[in-house]
C-alpha cells in the first residue's frame, strides 16, 4: 500500500484499497472508456469525504495533483465516474434514508442510496420520485443528482433538480456547506465570510453580474438540458442565490454532495395506457404535438429499427404485443391524473388525435397488460449489452435532445448520418421532449471504426446544434462530451 493510502487509512473510518483487483474493477463505467484509479476509498461518514478532499488539497498546494472521483454505482455511459486518483465509492456505507416526512412529502438521503431502494420505500407512503432514470435499479440517487437525471415521467413532471431543495456539500478545500434559496440579505451575509463558501459567492455573485445579458441571451429553450452547468437557474428574479441548481447536473466537479433534502410527489398507481402505432413519422410527430398539451405522464417513442432488432435477437419479448409487419414508430402514452374521470376524458381526445394520425391504436387500463407493453419500450435495454461478431452498442451520441416540434426532423436526419457511414442504428426515447437515445454497433479494436467514430460525433453533434437542440438531454457530458460544450454555447459561455 502507498505512503498516501497508508495515511488516509489512518485518518479514515472507511476502508482505503489499492489492490490491483480493486483498482481494475473501478477503471470502466458505462462508458467507452477506460481508467485506472490510484486508491478506493469506501466512506462511512461526511468526515472521511471531507478529510479525503482536505488531503487531496492539501497535496495539490504542495503542486502534486490528486484527484479525488465521486461515484455512485458506475452506470453512468459519459465516463463521469472515471478518474486516475482517488475513487470515494458511496454505495458500500453511506447508503441509508436518513428522513423521511410523508406529510410535507420531503425525503433527506446519502448520496450512495440505491435509486429503486428509495423508490420502493416512497411508494409504500404514497409518494414517489418522477425524474427516475431507466437505470434506477441499480443507480444511485446521488448519480442522479450529478448528472441531473430525467427519464420517461419527465414530461409531465420534470427533473432531478425540480426536487432536490438543500445539499451538504464537500468542497474542494474540505469545508462543508449547506445550499439553498437564500434572500439577498443572506446573500451578502455569506459574501463577507472569510472562508472559502465566502469566495465562492462572491465568484457566482460577481460572475452573475457581469455576464448577465450574456447568461440572458444563451439561456435553453428546450424542456430539459443537461449540458454544461446551469448558470441560467441559481438567480431568482428577486434577487435570491441558490447554488443547488449549479451543483445538481454539476457530476462532482464543483463538491462532493454528502446529504441531500428532496421533494417528493403523490403516486397514484391507477394509470391508462394508450399506444398508437405509425407508419409515417411526420404523421408521428402531428399527434405528439397534440398529445403534450394533454398532460401526460409520459409520452414515449421506440422505433422499427429497435423492434426488428427484438424480433431478431429476443423475439418473445414482443411477439404477443406488437403484430407484424413492424410499424415505422411506436408511441407509449401514459395518463396517471387522479380520478378515473379525468383520466377517461384525456383518453378520449387522445384517441381522437391518434384515430386521425395512427395506423392503429390501443387502449389499456389492466396493470398486466400495461406491463406487456412497456416491455417493449425497456426492451431498449437488449441493444445496449448485446455484441455481434466483436461489435458492441456503444453510447457514443445516444441523448440529443431538440426542440420537441422537430422530432420526426431529429429522426430523420439521424437516420441519414448514420445512413451515410453505412451503419443501422436504432432509436428509443422520450418523444414528447424530443430526447432520443440510440447506440451504434462498434468494434474498437478496429482502427477505422475508432476513426468513425470522431465523425460521427463531429457531424452527429454539429446537426444537433444546428436544430436549435442540446448534446445531452438528461445523461450529462462527462469525458464524453466535455468537449463539444463550446460547439453547443460558443466561446464566450
Amino acid at each position: 500500500m502507498s505512503k498516501v493510502a497508508q495515511y488516509l487509512q489512518e485518518h479514515l473510518i472507511g476502508e482505503v484499497m489499492t489492490s490491483p483487483d480493486a483498482r481494475e474493477y473501478f477503471s470502466t463505467d458505462a462508458s467507452i472508456f477506460r481508467l485506472v484509479p490510484q486508491i478506493i476509498v469506501y466512506p462511512r461518514t461526511e468526515n472521511d469525504v471531507r478529510k479525503t478532499v482536505r488531503f487531496s488539497w492539501q497535496m495539490a498546494e504542495r503542486g502534486r495533483n490528486i484527484p479525488v472521483t465521486a461515484r455512485g454505482s458506475g452506470t453512468d455511459q459519459t465516463g463521469s465516474a472515471l478518474g486516475s486518483g482517488i475513487m470515494l465509492v458511496f454505495p458500500a456505507h453511506m447508503n441509508k434514508i436518513l428522513t423521511l416526512d410523508s406529510n410535507k412529502a420531503v425525503v433527506t438521503v446519502q448520496p450512495g442510496l440505491n435509486y429503486g431502494k428509495l423508490q420502493q420505500t416512497l411508494l409504500t407512503h404514497g409518494q414517489f420520485l418522477p425524474p427516475f432514470p431507466a437505470s434506477q435499479e441499480y443507480s444511485t440517487i446521488g448519480g442522479a443528482i450529478a448528472n441531473n437525471a430525467g427519464g420517461q415521467k419527465t414530461i409531465k413532471y420534470g427533473v432531478t433538480k425540480d426536487y432536490v431543495r438543500e445539499l451538504r456539500l464537500v468542497l474542494a478545500n474540505g469545508e462543508v456547506i449547506k445550499t439553498g434559496r437564500l434572500s439577498p440579505r443572506e446573500v451578502n451575509r455569506k459574501m463577507g465570510l472569510a472562508t472559502f463558501e465566502g469566495e465562492i459567492y462572491r465568484s457566482v455573485v460577481s460572475l452573475l453580474d457581469d455576464n448577465k445579458e450574456l447568461i440572458k441571451k444563451t439561456q435553453p429553450t428546450l424542456p430539459k438540458n443537461t449540458a454544461g452547468y446551469d448558470i441560467w437557474s441559481i438567480s431568482g428574479k428577486d434577487g435570491s442565490i441558490d447554488l443547488t441548481s449549479l451543483i445538481v447536473g454539476s457530476q462532482g466537479t464543483l463538491g462532493i454532495v454528502s446529504e441531500a433534502i428532496i421533494e417528493t410527489e403523490s403516486h397514484n398507481p391507477v394509470t391508462t395506457l394508450v399506444v398508437g402505432f405509425f407508419d409515417d413519422l411526420d404523421q408521428a410527430n402531428q399527434a405528439v404535438q397534440k398529445i403534450r398539451k394533454l398532460a401526460p405522464s409520459s409520452l414515449e417513442l421506440v422505433d422499427e429499427n429497435l423492434l426488428n432488432f427484438i424480433d431478431e435477437h429476443n423475439p418473445n419479448q414482443i411477439k404477443s404485443v406488437v403484430p407484424k409487419p413492424f410499424p415505422r414508430a411506436i408511441i407509449f402514452i401514459e395518463f396517471d391524473d387522479v380520478g378515473r374521470r379525468l383520466q377517461s376524458k384525456k383518453t378520449k381526445k387522445c384517441k381522437k388525435i391518434l384515430n386521425e394520425y395512427a395506423k392503429n391504436l390501443v387502449v389499456e387500463q389492466d396493470i398486466h397488460r400495461q406491463e406487456d407493453f412497456w416491455k417493449v419500450r425497456h426492451s431498449a435495454a437488449a441493444v445496449t449489452w448485446h455484441a455481434n461478431n466483436g461489435k458492441k452498442a456503444l453510447p457514443i451520441v445516444e441523448d440529443v435532445i431538440a426542440p420537441p416540434e422537430k422530432l420526426n426532423e431529429l429522426l430523420e436526419k439521424t437516420y441519414l448520418i448514420f445512413k451515410q457511414h453505412n451503419i443501422d442504428v436504432a432509436v428509443w426515447g422520450h418523444a414528447g421532449d424530443a430526447n432520443i437515445h440510440l447506440q451504434p454497433f462498434f468494434d474498437l479494436t478496429q482502427v477505422g471504426d475508432r476513426q468513425k467514430i470522431f465523425k460521427i460525433m463531429n457531424d452527429y453533434y454539429q446537426m444537433i446544434v444546428d436544430m436549435g437542440g442540446s448534446t445531452s438531454g438528461e445523461h450529462n457530458d462527462g469525458r464524453l462530451r466535455g468537449p463539444f460544450l463550446k460547439m453547443l454555447y460558443g466561446e464566450e459561455v
